[in-house]
């Protein structure tokens, strides 16, 4: 078990999991998902960026895994992203082993860092709510609502709370506010986008970035996001065992016998020999692995 607990969070890992936890003082989108169980598959990489107060954990998601961040697409800010952590200086050597065991059991159970089919994550739980701006977006898992404060539009306010079934709705889209530029969090239905500015649309919210909280629509679009029949952009069908990587072929949740799990590290052992021979990994790169997987049989 490697772990590191700062102020901003708590991350650890048993050769399996990355186990995140936000600290009390957190974003108000880290608070609001809050303990993330990372599998190991869902994984591209992972790093650390000393700097001269400390430093910065980064933890990379393979492409389609996270719905929260497939539903912001790039648009969330360090301290609302929940795969990265502030590391004081006195830290920095913990939060680098956590790092290096994290590469190793990357390496040796040969985990891809393309893209995922399937949501790897459960995203955000039900009920969530979040928003701001003219109005508080909600989700029960079943039902969207839309309810509109003093500040929204005559447009919006005369027809009172929208109600919008999970059934109806056909895509989802959050933007934050940038600069002098209003965000919103925007539902299609019937497979089209309305035409209509999201200040007087009915099935949007505008936002304003007048506070950190407005940030948490975010977290409805994602959960709204990985509950869809047809999630919005590219598939994300279940793996099957025809299309799963070799690490995933096996039904969750069957464990395998030990004598399976020795044979499968004396395999990673022959496939890491391999690698080695064809100049693949270093001599750094193979050592370490090595005994990697010497430790775990």
């Amino acid at each position: 078990m490697a772990d590191i607990i700062t102020r901003d969070g708590t991350w650890s890992f048993d050769g399996e999991t990355v186990r995140v936890v936000p600290g009390g003082k957190a974003h108000p989108v880290r608070q609001g998902l809050g303990e993330l169980a990372v599998p190991l598959e869902a994984v591209a990489g992972v790093s650390f960026e000393p700097d001269r107060k400390g430093g910065r954990l980064r933890l990379r998601l393979r492409s389609g895994a996270c719905p929260v961040l497939r539903a912001a697409d790039g648009r969330l800010q360090d301290a609302s992203d929940p795969y990265q952590l502030s590391v004081d200086k006195d830290r920095a050597g913990v939060a680098e082993y956590l790092v290096d065991e994290i590469r190793n059991a990357l390496l040796i159970e040969q985990v891809p860092d393309g893209p995922v089919d399937r949501f790897l994550l459960p995203g955000p739980a039900v009920p969530v709510s979040g928003g701001g701006g003219d109005g508080t977006a909600s989700f029960d898992g079943e039902t969207v609502r839309l309810a509109w404060n003093w500040k929204a539009e005559e447009s919006k306010t005369a027809g009172g709370t929208v109600s919008l079934p999970l059934a109806e709705v056909t895509g989802v889209r959050w933007v934050p506010a940038i600069g002098l530029e209003n965000g919103s969090l925007r539902f299609d239905r019937a497979g089209a986008a309305s035409p209509a500015p999201a200040k007087f649309d009915p099935y949007s919210l505008e936002l304003w970035g007048l506070s950190k909280r407005e940030w948490t629509a975010v977290l409805v679009a994602a959960a709204v996001l990985v509950r869809m029949p047809a999630p919005d952009g590219p598939a994300a069908p279940a793996l099957t065992p025809a299309t799963a990587p070799p690490a995933l072929a096996p039904s969750p949740g069957t464990p395998a016998p030990v004598a399976d799990d020795h044979d499968a590290l004396l395999r990673r052992l022959r496939e890491l020999g391999q690698l080695y021979e064809a100049g693949i990994l270093t001599d750094d790169e193979f050592s370490t692995a090595k005994q990697a997987i010497l430790k775990r049989m």
